[in-house]
């Protein structure tokens, strides 16, 4: 139904070349992109982050080595494989994906303690085990089926890498409803408390994260941070839950 509703205005454009594999391809987005199964979305995961590798300078020095000593012995969640790497960038950002890539800017691990940063992290493969990023990837697969109907005019070359790149860009800039953050704020904080980290690790870290938003530091974690008005909520929750936590002890 999806599918047809996407399309159904095209015999309505007269005098243009249309591909038809193209079509086909993009039709079969649309219908694939409604009910994606969780193998697919690891397949989309693991060929969009691919392109981000490349796209992107990945650290062998100082930054990969504390991360790799950070995470040591976290090498699975939920049955998931993890596998780390870092993208040498002043940008402040971190992201986790479906297929269990790790990616965590040198930028962000510049400004966080390792108490911090393992909770970031433990958020970022939060929002992965709560499935909060399949309805982000449905959406760029849904505009990947658009392009594809832009490049069946012949208007639009490399589609492919443009699926990909639209997946990658929805990995990394992902917005999440308050209900959604404030889960996998929960899961950070429990994921640093497992390997034995501060449990005032994910209040720590969205303190800095709020006040870099308020700055004059644009980055994708400080716009999506300025784009939620209860950050503030946010990590005094953290600061109740980690002062719980202490006096549990």
């Amino acid at each position: 139904m999806a599918a047809a509703w996407l399309f159904a205005g095209c015999g309505l454009l007269t005098g243009i070349n249309w591909d038809g594999e193209r079509i086909a391809s993009a039709t079969g987005k649309a219908v694939t992109a409604m009910a994606i199964s969780d193998e697919q979305i690891v397949e989309l995961c693991r060929q969009s982050v691919a392109q981000l590798d490349q796209q992107n300078t990945i650290d062998n020095g100082a930054y990969i080595t504390r991360l790799r000593r950070l995470m040591s012995g976290i090498n699975q969640v939920n049955g998931m494989t993890l596998n780390y790497k870092v993208y040498k960038t002043d940008e402040v950002n971190a992201f986790a994906s479906g297929d269990g890539s790790v990616r965590v800017y040198s930028g962000l691990m510049d400004i966080m303690t390792d108490d911090e940063l393992i909770a970031v992290i433990g958020h970022e493969i939060g929002h992965v085990v709560h499935q909060d990023s399949k309805n982000a990837l449905k959406k760029a697969y849904m505009a990947s089926a658009a392009s594809d109907l832009v490049g069946a005019a012949g208007s639009v070359g490399a589609v492919t890498q443009a699926v990909a790149g639209n997946i990658g860009q929805a990995l990394v800039n992902a917005q999440f409803s308050q209900k959604q953050e404030y889960k996998a704020d929960e899961y950070g904080f429990e994921f640093a408390v497992a390997a034995g980290h501060d449990p005032y690790g994910m209040y720590n870290s969205l303190m800095k994260l709020t006040k870099l938003a308020e700055g004059s530091q644009a980055s994708s974690v400080a716009q999506m941070f300025s784009s939620h008005p209860d950050n503030i909520k946010r990590a005094e929750k953290m600061k109740v839950k980690a002062d719980n936590y202490v006096k549990k002890k």
